[in-house]
């Protein structure tokens, strides 16, 4: 295996690990809401925390790798994120297990942006879509078969254990990228942006509270308070980022439409998704009843679909372009969506299996035409910036969806009927992921571009 495939064989375990642990833990959230006897948005921390850690160490990941190196930066990642998913197996009250989360998405931050920038900058050019292809491919199967797992050891054991069945895998990636990983240590840039990097914290941390306590039982007043400090946070950070020489999160990348194109794409589409999806288990377990294995095994379908997609993707995105399979998808990803609009009781199976299919041919579609797309203007130190743009967007799309999707239905269990409730909640859902199709036309097709005045 040459060296390249090593770094990349490193940065799609790494990857696969994240995405398993997202989508497994899922699964598992009605058990532990149960379990430590905590709300179904409460729980919804459980995630929550863990995109924070992710989003707390990003920003500065690519600069301990240049200080410290990318082999031991990717081997302690691992290595912490072993160490915390046994700790969150054993958690005995949930702040305890939220506290563990943190420091889980912590070591899962450390890997993936200096894990994709290095594998990027190996694969160049047409060969950097089909190592996209690859990371899209992981992106399925992970989701595919950890949902399902995840199902059978919730109803057979119990959700501990969804936490624990990350260790082989995480160790495993620590003692790769310690064997194989022998990128030079590169000079470490400039210090950290912490004023930058407090500020993106506390701006996420904000909207997420607010977002989570808007519509529960807490005071209106708290929620509010919550989502204006949020929006303020982000403009502080806005006019911090236009006065830093080096900031934590460059936003003048997003001058970029592909770049920022993608962003918009992965919010209506896979982050929609998650809380389509999380309403989804709620609905079918708690009001359908049917079993924590059943509903995760419609991710299998989700998957087949989306792995369909992904090899259709792959073969027509230079025929194509970006903007009409970015068009394609939001189409198919929304009446998948509408579908569910439809279910009443466990009699409504085949409406859920072609909703999930539909949804899946839509996310595949959307998120493999995304990886290709968002950092195809950047190389070199660009490629890390953008790495960490994206990758925080990217998990953040999935917390903000989750935590937008329970506001709303939280906010209509209070004055409409159970199942009601969540028809209006997904019916709102598909038309909010329709609405990246009003700026596709500024995805014009065009010769490669040179973003060296991003810089500037």
């Amino acid at each position: 295996m040459t060296y390249r495939y090593q770094v990349a064989l490193v940065f799609l375990l790494g990857f696969f690990i994240d995405c398993v642990n997202i989508f497994m833990s899922a699964v598992a959230l009605p058990s532990i809401a149960t379990d430590l006897q905590v709300s179904g948005t409460a729980v919804a921390w459980v995630a929550n925390a863990y995109i924070l850690g992710l989003t707390l160490i990003m920003p500065i990941s690519t600069w301990l790798a240049g200080r410290y190196g990318s082999r031991e930066i990717l081997t302690l990642s691992m290595l912490l994120f072993s160490i915390t998913a046994g700790l969150c197996a054993l958690a005995g009250s949930f702040p305890e297990l939220l506290f563990w989360r943190l420091l889980q998405g912590i070591g899962g931050g450390l890997l993936i942006p200096v894990g994709q920038a290095l594998t990027f900058n190996l694969f160049q050019g047409e060969q950097r879509a089909k190592i996209s292809t690859l990371i899209m491919a992981v992106a399925l199967i992970a989701p595919a078969l950890s949902p399902p797992l995840g199902g059978l050891i919730v109803d057979h054991s119990s959700w501990r254990w969804v936490f624990s069945s990350n260790l082989p895998f995480s160790l495993l990636a620590a003692g790769l990228a310690w064997c194989w990983i022998r990128e030079r240590r590169a000079p470490p840039g400039p210090r950290p942006d912490l004023r930058g990097l407090l500020l993106v914290s506390a701006a996420l941390a904000t909207l997420l509270l607010g977002l989570s306590l808007y519509g529960t039982d807490y005071p209106p007043l708290a929620a509010a308070s919550c989502l204006l400090a949020g929006i303020g946070f982000s403009l502080l950070y806005i006019r911090h980022c236009r006065r830093s020489t080096h900031p934590i999160v460059d936003l003048r990348l997003l001058r970029s439409v592909r770049l920022s194109g993608s962003i918009g794409i992965y919010y209506a589409i896979p982050g929609l998704f998650t809380g389509v999806n999380l309403l989804s288990m709620f609905f079918l377990q708690d009001t359908l009843h049917f079993s924590a294995g059943l509903t995760g095994s419609f991710m299998v379908l989700y998957a087949g679909g989306a792995f369909v997609a992904m090899l259709v993707c792959g073969r027509v995105y230079q025929r194509m372009g970006a903007r009409r399979l970015f068009g394609l998808a939001l189409l198919l990803h929304s009446a998948g969506i509408g579908l569910l609009c439809g279910v009443d009781t466990a009699a409504d199976l085949p409406l859920i299996i072609a909703a999930y299919g539909l949804m899946g041919v839509g996310g595949g579609i959307g998120a493999n035409t995304a990886q290709t797309t968002a950092l195809l203007d950047f190389d070199g130190a660009l490629t890390h910036k953008g790495s960490v743009i994206w990758n925080i967007n990217r998990q953040m799309s999935f917390s903000l969806g989750a935590a937008l999707l329970l506001m709303i239905c939280n906010l209509l269990l209070r004055t409409l009927p159970t199942h009601s409730a969540y028809h209006l909640s997904w019916a709102i859902a598909a038309l909010l992921g329709l609405l990246p199709l009003l700026y596709l036309h500024r995805l014009q097709p065009a010769k490669q571009d040179t973003y060296a005045h991003l810089q500037r």
